[in-house]
């Protein structure tokens, strides 16, 4: 090969290591809202909020993909929707449903709603990364996400946390109210149910990490840019 095709073959290899690198980059996950182990988190409250809002909106995006690849691997045909409404173990909590009626309720109090949120899905998200790895042939498209979505809903309750002790500082920490009772579902020998036992715990993800989402936005806009936006 003469020079002109080795330079243009290397110009080719290049390009193309530079494409993966932009699509990793893409696909990584966020900055965490502090460094781990820090003690006093040097972080501005805008700052802060930036990052919480950036991750809170990653941890929806991932669990829109995993409920929609595990619709469509184990839900199709089997009615599950129907019997999914209004069954989460979150549906306790008095969660405004829109944006009309998040800008209704007080910022600490909305504050306060997203902690309660993100510490009610402590447990059920490690239970479900220990089933969908007991899984026969669980797609690991769905067990990684699993593992991701727990580790970052654990970094943004972690920054929300150093969020409320700069707005609200000497607040106490209250007891998680909205209790998961559904690991026995999730084993059960009934394939049907254990399928929508997993299918309903994803769909109240989503849905859980959607108003997530919407109520960190609202409360960036209050409480940074003191404005409803």
């Amino acid at each position: 090969m003469d020079k002109t095709g080795l330079s243009q073959k290397a110009g080719s290899l290049v390009l193309l290591l530079l494409a993966s690198s932009l699509l990793l980059c893409k696909s990584a996950a966020p900055l965490p809202i502090c460094p781990s182990g820090a003690v006093n988190c040097q972080v501005s409250l805008r700052d802060l909020f930036d990052r919480a809002v950036i991750l809170s909106h990653y941890i929806h995006k991932l669990s829109s993909e995993m409920f929609s690849e595990f619709d469509e691997r184990y839900a199709q045909g089997r009615g599950f929707i129907t019997k999914a409404i209004n069954s989460c173990h979150t549906s306790s909590l008095s969660t405004p449903e829109d944006k009309e009626q998040a800008q209704q309720i007080r910022h600490e109090d909305l504050l306060n709603l997203v902690l309660e949120v993100l510490r009610s899905w402590n447990g059920p998200l490690y239970h479900l990364v220990a089933e969908v790895r007991g899984m026969q042939e669980a797609p690991d498209a769905i067990l990684s996400r699993a593992i991701e979505i727990e580790e970052q809903n654990k970094r943004l309750l972690e920054g929300m946390e150093k969020i409320v002790g700069q707005v609200h500082p000497g607040v106490k920490e209250n007891e998680v109210s909205s209790v998961w009772a559904g690991l026995p579902s999730l084993r059960m020998a009934d394939e049907d149910a254990r399928l929508f036992a997993f299918y309903n715990l994803l769909h109240c993800l989503r849905r859980d990490s959607h108003k997530i989402d919407n109520y960190l936005k609202i409360l960036k806009c209050r409480i940074v840019h003191n404005s409803n936006c």
